[in-house]
C-alpha cells in the first residue's frame, strides 16, 4: 500500500511539472495552449537524442531540454502565439491542435515511430527498501525534483516583482503599460518559462511515460485534467491536484486494473461536481 501510495506520489509530481506550464499560459495568460504536450515531447526527444547518440549524462540532459524548449517556446510565442492572445478561444484551439498534429508528423518523420528508451544512470536505478516500503531511486529523484520546482515557481509568482508584474499584466494589459509595464516582455518570458518546464517535464517523464510521437495526444487529456480539477488561479490547485489524480492513477491501476484506466476520470467528475471551478479557483471560494 505504502509503495502504491510513493509510486502515485511520484507520478502526480511528474504530472504537475508537465502540466504547471499549461497552468500558466492558461490561467495567467488567458491563452488555451492545446500544444503543451508538443513542448513536453520536445523535451523528451532531446533527451533521447543528447543520451543515445552523444553521450551525454542524464543530468546535464535535463538543463539543456529546459533551456531549448524554452527558446523554442519564446521563437513560437513572438512570432505565432502572440498574434492570438485576443483571439477567441475557439481559435486558439484550432491553432494549438493544428501544432500538435504538425509536431507529431515531424518527430514521426525525423525520428520514426517506433517507442525511444533511455538508459537511466546507475545510481538512479532499482529500489531501496526500507521498512517494507519499496522505494524507488528514480522516483524519488523526480519527487525532490519536483517538489523543489514547485516551491520555487509559488514563490516566484507570489513574492517577485516578476510575479507581481505578470498578474498586473494579465489583470489590466492598458494599466499594466501605464505603469511602465513591457506587458509583451513578460509574456514572452512567461510563455517560454512554461515551455521550459514542459521540456524538463518531457525529460523527466521519458523513462516512466515512455515516448512516441503520440506522446502530445496520449497526455493532452491529463494536462487538462489537472488543470481543470485544480483551477487556473493558483499553482497551488494544480498541485494538489496532481497529486491526488497520480495516486489514484496508480491505485486504480494496481487494485482494479480492470477499469483502472477509468478512475482518474472518476475522480474528476467526482472533484467537479463538489468544486465546480476546480480546488483552489477564485470562483469556487465565492
Amino acid at each position: 500500500m505504502l509503495t502504491i501510495l510513493f509510486d502515485g506520489v511520484a507520478y502526480g509530481m511528474l504530472l504537475f511539472v508537465l502540466a504547471c506550464g499549461l497552468t500558466i499560459t492558461l490561467g495567467l495568460m488567458n491563452f488555451i495552449n492545446l500544444a503543451h504536450g508538443a513542448f513536453a515531447m520536445a523535451g523528451g526527444y532531446i533527451t533521447v537524442v543528447l543520451m543515445n547518440r552523444y553521450g551525454v549524462s542524464f543530468y546535464w540532459c535535463l538543463p539543456i531540454a529546459f533551456l531549448v524548449v524554452a527558446a523554442i517556446g519564446l521563437v513560437l510565442e513572438r512570432t505565432l502565439y502572440s498574434r492570438l492572445y485576443s483571439a477567441p478561444h475557439l481559435d486558439q484551439v484550432l491553432f494549438s491542435v493544428g501544432l500538435v498534429f504538425m509536431s507529431i508528423a515531424a518527430v514521426d518523420y525525423f525520428m520514426g515511430g517506433q517507442q525511444q528508451l533511455i538508459h537511466l544512470p546507475r545510481e538512479l536505478s532499482g529500489r531501496w527498501e526500507v521498512f517494507g516500503v519499496g522505494i524507488g531511486k528514480y522516483r524519488l529523484f523526480i519527487i525532490v525534483i519536483c517538489a523543489l520546482l514547485a516551491v520555487a515557481l509559488q514563490l516566484a509568482l507570489t513574492k517577485t516583482r516578476f510575479g507581481s508584474q505578470l498578474r498586473a499584466a494579465v489583470d489590466d494589459g492598458r494599466v499594466a503599460r501605464g505603469l511602465g509595464i513591457n506587458v509583451p516582455v513578460v509574456f514572452a518570458l512567461t510563455f517560454a518559462f512554461g515551455s521550459g518546464l514542459a521540456g524538463l517535464g518531457g525529460a523527466l517523464g521519458a523513462e516512466i511515460l515512455g515516448l512516441d510521437p503520440n506522446f502530445p495526444l496520449k497526455f493532452m487529456i491529463y494536462f487538462l485534467i489537472v488543470v481543470t480539477v485544480g483551477g487556473t488561479s493558483s499553482i497551488t490547485g494544480p498541485f494538489l491536484a496532481a497529486l491526488l489524480l497520480g495516486i489514484a492513477d496508480v491505485a486504480g491501476k494496481y487494485y482494479v486494473p480492470q477499469i483502472g484506466a477509468f478512475v482518474i476520470y472518476a475522480v474528476m467528475v467526482l472533484v467537479l461536481i463538489l468544486r465546480p471551478h476546480g480546488l483552489f479557483s477564485r470562483e469556487g471560494t465565492r
